[in-house]
């Protein structure tokens, strides 16, 4: 190769592109911060959802065991299992009901604030 200096020098960064790119960078850092989700694990609604299903299968589920085990005991057909079933679904919404009623624990507003 020669020894020669190339007819043109390499040009230099512009200041602008050095402040573009700070700009864009600061830019995506905000976005993705706006975008990142605010919820950290599971939801309060989300888990009295959960709880509300856990008690309507239950009870339900609960008194028809029941009312068959009456049923097979003292040998009356189906209306163990019905006044079972209606026993449990009552039990079941009673218990929604409740828990309906109850008032939401308030979040600390100094927890998050650090994000």
């Amino acid at each position: 190769m020669s020894d020669e200096k190339p007819a043109r020098e390499p040009i230099q960064e512009d200041a602008r592109i050095d402040a573009l790119e700070a700009r864009l960078r600061a830019a995506r850092e905000r976005e993705e911060q706006r975008n990142r989700p605010q919820v950290k694990g599971v939801d309060a609604n989300y888990r009295k959802g959960d709880r509300v299903l856990a008690n309507l299968l239950g009870g339900i589920i609960g008194g028809l065991v029941i009312g068959f085990a009456v049923d097979a005991l003292l040998n009356i057909a189906p209306w163990g299992l019905l006044a079972g079933l209606f026993l449990g679904m009552a039990s079941a919404f009673r218990s929604i009901i409740l828990s309906a009623n109850t008032r939401p624990a308030e979040p600390d507003e100094g927890s998050d604030s650090g994000l």
